[in-house]
């Protein structure tokens, strides 16, 4: 049975489809899973085994219908469930399901606080979408693939870190999702005396300058900063108060691929994220995940899938939500949902007893 598989984005929502394709190729009997994407993202798929070929929009949707004609599919398994998705569902005339996006119940919250969402994880409605051809849930959560050549060898990091660390993904798609670099700052130097690896792409390489800057200034001089007036790391100079160390940062963002990001998360002590793409890939190698919400919260069904995880957000908010995907700016101005965090972190034990 030929089957194809549609989520055009993002990293997070990819990487939630991972279930499905697996249940797909386990348990349909001579089943051929094809998946169709954006060109950005066919890296992160064609590592999958579970996956016979990947198709991507790499021109005009009725070349990619064209091409997706050709494979004579028996079956479509729509993960997406757009304008797009419904114009290759119905121009290629074969059998489908569709996942439930849950709009009206989102809508509902968003605008009115009204909650009408049922606790039902993202991934088992997914899963919804393919039961029409008797897929059930294996139990086994999310995958990532490493592909050969792209796992980090610890012995290449700076030493302190070769002895464990903790890895913290400092980007996300929208503002109202991240941190600002004070809240950031703030959260690493909770971390102390764990090595803090920051992870993201180029776009967050700024940000994580600042930070390591932040602390690569206490240690050399010991004279308080702007950046964090108040954190318990900075002093004045010559100050008779004992001065605990601060963290030692590693600033990891847009140097490493996605893969071999994903591969100093699997290394990693434990996480701390944003609602981000790297949380999830976190949450494939069962990692345990500190998750920090902003101006989305958990009940939309997208918080770390079948991992231990702790939420850090502001509870009782009459904001928030105030989008389902996220904005550039605070709509309020305030961005209490990032500002107000108090970031209490029980930490697990480290690797070195630290």
């Amino acid at each position: 049975m030929k089957i194809l598989v549609l989520r055009f984005s993002s990293i997070g929502d990819i990487v939630l489809t991972t279930p499905v394709v697996r249940a797909l190729a386990q348990q349909v009997t001579g089943a051929e899973v094809h998946f169709a994407t954006k060109p950005g993202y066919r890296g992160l798929l064609e590592p999958n085994p579970y996956i016979t070929k990947v198709h991507c929009l790499t021109g005009s949707l009725g070349e990619l219908v064209q091409e997706l004609k050709a494979e004579r599919f028996d079956y479509i398994i729509d993960l997406h469930n757009n304008l797009r998705t419904r114009l290759i569902k119905l121009q290629l005339g074969v059998k489908s399901s569709s996942f439930d996006k849950l709009n009206w119940q989102k809508w509902l919250l968003v605008n009115f606080k009204i909650d009408r969402l049922p606790r039902v994880h993202i991934v088992q409605r997914y899963l919804a979408a393919a039961a029409p051809l008797g897929v059930t849930d294996d139990g086994r959560g999310l995958d990532y693939f490493i592909p050969v050549g792209q796992e980090v060898d610890l012995a290449t990091l700076p030493a302190p870190f070769q002895r464990g660390y903790v890895a913290v993904a400092i980007g996300a798609q929208h503002a109202t999702k991240r941190l600002p670099v004070e809240k950031l700052i703030e959260l690493c130097a909770k971390l102390a005396p764990r090595p803090v690896m920051l992870l993201g792409g180029p776009e967050d390489e700024s940000i994580g300058h600042i930070i390591e800057e932040a602390f690569a200034t206490r240690a050399a001089t010991a004279q308080p900063t702007a950046a964090v007036p108040d954190s318990p790391y900075y002093f004045p100079k010559n100050s008779p108060v004992q001065q605990p160390s601060p963290p030692l940062i590693h600033n990891g963002c847009g140097q490493y691929s996605l893969h071999q990001s994903a591969s100093l998360l699997r290394q990693a002590d434990f996480v701390v994220s944003h609602d981000t793409g790297l949380m999830h890939i976190a949450a494939a190698f069962s990692k345990e995940i500190f998750s920090v919400w902003g101006n989305t919260v958990p009940a939309f069904g997208m918080y770390p899938y079948r991992t231990d995880f702790r939420v850090l957000e502001v509870p009782g908010l009459s904001c928030r939500p105030c989008s389902k995907i996220g904005f550039d700016k605070c709509p309020q101005g305030h961005f209490k949902c990032m500002r107000d965090q108090s970031l209490n972190l029980e930490l697990p034990p480290a690797r070195d007893g630290r």
